[in-house]
């Protein structure tokens, strides 16, 4: 039977005796390299959630008195609340960062608190990342325990590595060993978090089906294994667009409970998104506040809406659909795009010339057939709609 390695397969150049909170702010003062300010969004471009957000995580903590699940910073009610928004009984406002059915974020933060690990699956731009990084913030207040899937990523990007120097001065010792995000997590009782499950090779995929299943990570060179503690899950998402690139196993398949992130239910919805995190980007960036640019996210939504689902608005007219997703994400991009333009290139209002171009780009992905359906679209839909004449004037230059 191997040693049972425990919470001691944290990164060695850890304090182990640390207390837990000044263990976490070591562990975030490393990851960064930056001053407390630039922790919080001074400087970074983009901080983590749990920084970006920390007043808010420290509300919610202060006035939750609702059971909390071994090593949760927070309980699964206040989780929920920290991603659909609220408002405490202090008056604290939280704010929404995820817009969608309840139900989907209360199914996948009551995944977390049982030995299921959670695979978000939905299209491109569902917010999958978004999400998953938001609970890995709430649940255990540290989202950077991350592997990033893809075709080249190696089993020792979810097991563990070795220091090749260590390992050809001393051999195989727990000082050459490198843990993983998910040895880490592992060992101590947090959340892992696993993206483009599906692009990563499948013998790779499979080496989670003994941590998910049996909790432990087999350490053979050192005769000792890692035992999850409590605490410790996944979350994993994938791409529903991506089969048949690497499907999971059935026998991998079995051990997460799959949500899936639909689309926006309708376009007040999709606006609502797109405004939010336009503005939070544009604030990030130090980019001025555009006046009346509901109407350009609104058009924005409107095309990538109608070319998605392949009929107009009013259910009168077909439409060819073009090869790209039109995701709520890249709906944020294009409309950040204009903001950008609009403030360095123009006026500072956000006009139908500053997003056409990058409309243009998120549409025709297929410089052959995608063209024909962006300019079947133009003539037959946006030519003829009223109050959209800029539009279309705007979109037919930037396609000449």
């Amino acid at each position: 039977m191997p040693a049972s390695v425990g919470t001691t397969t944290a990164d060695p150049s850890r304090n182990q005796s640390a207390p837990a909170n000044a263990h976490m702010g070591a562990h975030t003062d490393a990851r960064v390299g930056a001053p407390a300010d630039a922790r919080t969004g001074g400087e970074v471009l983009r901080a983590h959630a749990e920084d970006a957000f920390a007043g808010e995580l420290a509300a919610l903590a202060a006035q939750d008195d609702r059971p909390r699940p071994a090593r949760w910073k927070l309980s699964p009610w206040a989780v929920a609340t920290y991603l659909l928004g609220g408002t405490l009984p202090d008056g604290t406002v939280i704010t929404p960062k995820y817009v969608g059915p309840r139900r989907i974020v209360e199914v996948a933060v009551t995944t977390l608190a049982t030995d299921r690990a959670l695979l978000l699956l939905g299209v491109p731009g569902t917010a999958k990342t978004w999400v998953s990084e938001h609970l890995a913030a709430a649940v255990s207040g540290d989202s950077t325990l991350l592997v990033q899937g893809t075709a080249g990523t190696p089993e020792e990007a979810i097991r563990y590595g070795w220091n090749y120097a260590q390992l050809l001065a001393h051999g195989p010792s727990r000082d050459a060993l490198v843990p993983s995000p998910v040895m880490r997590a592992m060992a101590e009782g947090m959340t892992a978090r696993v993206e483009e499950l599906t692009r990563v090779p499948a013998d790779v995929q499979d080496s989670l089906i003994t941590i998910l299943s049996e909790k432990t990570l087999p350490i053979p060179e050192l005769g000792q294994e890692v035992q999850a503690v409590r605490g410790f899950n996944l979350i994993a998402t994938a791409n529903d667009r991506d089969r048949g690139v690497n499907d999971l196993s059935s026998a991998l398949r079995r051990r997460f409970n799959t949500v899936v992130l639909p689309l926006p239910e309708s376009a007040d919805a999709e606006v609502d998104i797109v405004s939010r995190r336009v503005d939070q980007i544009g604030r990030s960036l130090d980019l001025p506040a555009a006046p009346d640019g509901i109407d350009e996210i609104r058009r924005v939504v409107t095309v990538f809406r109608e070319l998605r689902d392949g009929v107009t608005t009013d259910g009168r007219t077909k439409l060819k659909s073009p090869s790209g997703t039109l995701s709520t994400a890249e709906a944020i991009s294009v409309v950040t795009n204009g903001l950008a333009l609009a403030a360095h290139f123009g006026d500072g209002v956000l006009r139908a010339s500053d997003v056409a171009a990058g409309i243009l780009g998120a549409v025709v992905r297929d410089p052959a057939a995608d063209r024909v359906i962006w300019r079947e679209y133009l003539e037959a839909v946006v030519r003829e709609r009223d109050g959209w004449t800029d539009f279309y004037r705007a979109c037919r230059e930037v396609s000449a």
